[in-house]
C-alpha cells in the first residue's frame, strides 16, 4: 500500500502468538512463576490447542474453579469457539472495501491533481490567432532540438507579424515567460491545479512541497488520532480521521493559491493510513488466528490494489481536477455509518475495564455465527481479562524508546531497523511517484505498477514462512535496486518502464516484510513505542521521496539511480539483522540484547532441520518445560530468566505505530496484556 499504506501491508499469522502470562501457584516446588514463549513460525503453529484447553477446563471444574489463576483465556482462545471466520466476519471483511478505496484515494489522488504536461510553453497573447506550430516557431527558443518551457523571445510581436515573419531569429533577446503558459493537453486531457496556477519553471517545485506537506500531516494525524483511539475508542477515531479527510478533500476543490492547497493537503494527510488501518485492525481483531493471514493480505491485495488501479481512470474520464477531488473525498462520508456495522474494539474495551461490554460484543458475534458457547466460558474469559488487566496495571514499568539505545547490540539493531525502514519507505514512495517520468502514458503505467501489489502480496503469503525474513527482505530489496538501475541504461519507454515496474514489484515485497520484521525483533516491553518511532521515521523518508522524484527535471535517470542504490544498500543491511522465523521472540530488554546472538548470515530457515512430529516429549522441571509437537514449540522459563518482564507498552505510547498495522496490535498484546 499504504505505502504502506499498504501499505501495505502483509501480516504474518505466525506473529500472532506471543508470550503467555506468568502463572501463579502452579506445579513446581520452587514456586517460580513461568512465562510460556512461542516461536515465530508458520500458520501451522497457530492452531489452538483445544485438547490442552479442555484439560485445563476439566481440571478447573474438578477443583471447583479454585485454580483459575493457573490458566488465563484470551481473545485468541475464545474466537475459535464463537467462530473464527463465520458469517459475521465475512460481512466485516466485505465492509473493508470502502475503507480500502478511501486510503488509496487519499494516498494517490494528489498525483493526478498536480499533473503537468511535459509540453508547455510561454503564452504570447499577440499570437493567439496562429496555430500552435506557428506560435512556437515565432516565439519560443529551441534547446537541444526542443522548445524551451520557460523562455520566450523578447520582441514586439505586433511588429513581427506586420513584417510577415514566420520564423524567429535565434539572435533575438530572450526573457522569462511574462503572460503565463500554454499547455498541450493531448496526453493529460484536463487542466489540474498545477496548470491552472502555473506551477512550472520557477514554481515547478511547488507540487513537490505540497506532497511533502501531506506527509507532515500524516505524522501529526497519526499522533492525534492515535491519542483519540486510546482515549475514546477505535470507532470514534476511525470516524474522526475520515471526516477530516472528507472536509479537507472537498475543501481542496475551492483553493485559489498554493498555500491554501498545501493547507488542505496537510489536513487530508491526517486521514492517510488511519482511514483504513483503524478498520483493518478492528476486523482482524474479530477474525480467528487461522484466517488472519488471508484476511490481512487479501484485503490489501484485492481491495487496495483494485482501488489504486481504478483511480487513474476516474481521473482520466472525469477530466476535471476539482470534480476529481470531490469524487475521491465524498465517499469518506460513509465512515459515519461505521457504528452501525462495526463493533468497537473488544480489546480496547477490556483495556478500559469494560469487560462486560466486550463480552456482549462476543455474544452477538456468537449468535450471528450460529454458535453456542457456555456461559461458564464467558465467565472464565471475563475473569481472565480482569485479572490480566489488574496484573498489567500493577506491574507495568516505565519503558521508552531510549531504552533501546542503552545496550550495544540492541542499539545496533534499532539503528539498522530505522535505516532499513527509511530506505524501504523512500524507495517505495519514490517508485509510486516516479511513474510520470518513465516515458509512457501515466494512466496506463500507474495502473500496471499498482497491480504489482497483488502478485507481491500473494507470493509473500506462500514464501515468508518458508524462507524467513532476512534473506527474503535482502533479496527483494536488492532485486528492486538492480531493476531500478537497469532501467537507467535502456532507452526511455517500454523497456525502462518495464524494468522500473519490476523494481516496484520487489519493493512491494520488502515493504510488506519490513514492519512485521521490526515488530518481531524488538522486545515486547518497548515494541509498540519502538515500531511507532520507526514508522514515523519512515514518514520522514517519504517526505524526502517527492524531492528525489523532482530530480527527474534535471535527468530522468537520477531518481531511478538513487532508488536503485538505496535498494541495494538497504538489502545488504538486512543481512545484519537477526532472523526471527522459528525463534523465540524477545520479551525483555535483556532478551532483545541477546536475540540473534550466534546466528550466522548464512542461516536459511528453509534448510533448518524440522522437529519430528512424533517427538512429543514433555519434560517437567521446576523452572523449564519444553513441549515439542507439530511445528509448535513452547518454552517455559522461570521469572528469574524473564526478569523485568512487563506487558507491551501502552497504546498511548504506541500512537502512530500501532495504528499502522495489525502486526503491531498483536505485538503489543502479549499473552498477559489485554490492550490493543
Amino acid at each position: 500500500m499504504e505505502g504502506q499504506a499498504k501499505q501495505a501491508y502483509f501480516v504474518n499469522e505466525a506473529y500472532n502468538h506471543e508470550e503467555t502470562p506468568p502463572t501463579h501457584g502452579g506445579g513446581g516446588a520452587s514456586g517460580h512463576d513461568t512465562v510460556h514463549r512461542r516461536k515465530s513460525g508458520n500458520s501451522k503453529e497457530l492452531q489452538l490447542d483445544m485438547h490442552g484447553y479442555q484439560q485445563n477446563k476439566k481440571g478447573n471444574n474438578m477443583n471447583n474453579n479454585n485454580n483459575n489463576n493457573s490458566s488465563n483465556m484470551d481473545f485468541d482462545d475464545i474466537l475459535p469457539l464463537i467462530g473464527e471466520f463465520g458469517l459475521y466476519q465475512k460481512f466485516l471483511f466485505i465492509c473493508m472495501i470502502p475503507f480500502s478505496f478511501f486510503v488509496a484515494f487519499v494516498y494517490f489522488s494528489q498525483i493526478f491533481l498536480t499533473l503537468i504536461p511535459e509540453q508547455h510553453w510561454c503564452h504570447v497573447p499577440e499570437l493567439d490567432g496562429l496555430d500552435v506550430e506557428a506560435r512556437l516557431a515565432l516565439s519560443i527558443p529551441m534547446i537541444n532540438g526542443e522548445y524551451n518551457n520557460c523562455y520566450m523571445y523578447d520582441v514586439n510581436y505586433t511588429e513581427v507579424l506586420a513584417q510577415g515573419k514566420v520564423m524567429a531569429d535565434p539572435k533575438w533577446p530572450q526573457i522569462k515567460c511574462r503572460n503565463g503558459w500554454s499547455y498541450n493537453y493531448t496526453e493529460i486531457p484536463y487542466s489540474t491545479v498545477a496548470t491552472e496556477q502555473n506551477w512550472v519553471c520557477d514554481n515547478a517545485a511547488l507540487p513537490t512541497y505540497a506532497q511533502s506537506i501531506f506527509f507532515l500531516g500524516a505524522i501529526v494525524g497519526g499522533l492525534l488520532f492515535g491519542w483519540v483511539a486510546d482515549r475514546f475508542g477505535r470507532v470514534p477515531a476511525l470516524i474522526g480521521c475520515n471526516m477530516m479527510g472528507l472536509v479537507a478533500g472537498v475543501g481542496t476543490a475551492f483553493v485559489s493559491n498554493f498555500w491554501q492547497f498545501a493547507t488542505m493537503r496537510f489536513f487530508v494527510g491526517f486521514a492517510f493510513d488511519n482511514c483504513f488501518t483503524m478498520m483493518y485492525i478492528l476486523v482482524l481483531e474479530y477474525v480467528g488466528p487461522k484466517y488472519r493471514t488471508f484476511v490481512a493480505n487479501m484485503s490489501i491485495a484485492i481491495f487496495f490494489t483494485g482501488a489504486a488501479c481504478l483511480l487513474p481512470w476516474i481521473a482520466y474520464y472525469v477530466a476535471d481536477w476539482k470534480l476529481l477531488t470531490i469524487i475521491t473525498s465524498a465517499p469518506l462520508f460513509l465512515a459515519i455509518l461505521t457504528p452501525c456495522i462495526v463493533p468497537e474494539s473488544a480489546r480496547w474495551l477490556v483495556s478500559q475495564g469494560q469487560v462486560d461490554k466486550a463480552i456482549g460484543i462476543l455474544k452477538r458475534l456468537e449468535k450471528r455465527n450460529g454458535r453456542s458457547v457456555p456461559e461458564q466460558t464467558y465467565q472464565h474469559f471475563g475473569d481472565s481479562c480482569r485479572r490480566m488487566r489488574d496484573q498489567e496495571m500493577a506491574q507495568n514499568a516505565s519503558y521508552s524508546v531510549l531504552d533501546l539505545f542503552k545496550s550495544p547490540r540492541l542499539r545496533r539493531t534499532t539503528l539498522l531497523l530505522i535505516v532499513i525502514w527509511m530506505a524501504i519507505s523512500l524507495v517505495f514512495d519514490g517508485h509510486v511517484r516516479n511513474v510520470g517520468s518513465l516515458g509512457l502514458d501515466i494512466f496506463f503505467t500507474f495502473t500496471v505498477a499498482s497491480f504489482t501489489e497483488l502478485p507481491a502480496d500473494t507470493l509473500l503469503t506462500f514464501t515468508l514462512d518458508r524462507f524467513g525474513r532476512r534473506w527474503l527482505a535482502c533479496g527483494s530489496m536488492v532485486a528492486s535496486g538492480i531493476f531500478s538501475l537497469l532501467a537507467t541504461v535502456v532507452p526511455v519507454g517500454v523497456y525502462s518502464a518495464a524494468l522500473a515496474i519490476m523494481g516496484r514489484f520487489f519493493v512491494n515485497i520488502s515493504y510488506n516484510i519490513g514492519l512485521q520484521w521490526a515488530a518481531e525483533v524488538l522486545p515486547t516491553v518497548v515494541r509498540a513505542q519502538a515500531v511507532a518511532f520507526i514508522h514515523i521515521m519512515g514518514y520522514v523518508a517519504s517526505i524526502i521521496a517527492p524531492f528525489v522524484v523532482y530530480l527527474a527535471n534535471i535527468s530522468t535517470a537520477l531518481p531511478l539511480i538513487i532508488l536503485g542504490l538505496l535498494g541495494v544498500l538497504g538489502g545488504i543491511l538486512c543481512l545484519l539483522l537477526p532472523e526471527t522465523l522459528h525463534h523465540d521472540l524477545p520479551q525483555t530488554l535483556s532478551d532483545g540484547e541477546e536475540f540473534g546472538r550466534g546466528q550466522s548470515i548464512w542461516d536459511f530457515p528453509c534448510l533448518a532441520k524440522q522437529i519430528d512430529d512424533d517427538d512429543d516429549d514433555v519434560h517437567h522441571d521446576d523452572d523449564k518445560r519444553n513441549v515439542k509437537g507439530d511445528h509448535d514449540v513452547e518454552e517455559v522459563r522461570s521469572t528469574a530468566f524473564v526478569r523485568g518482564t512487563q506487558t507491551g507498552a501502552s497504546l498511548t505510547a504506541s500512537t502512530r505505530g500501532e495504528l499502522r498495522s495489525s502486526i503491531l496490535r498483536r505485538s503489543v498484546q502479549s499473552r498477559h496484556s489485554t490492550k490493543l
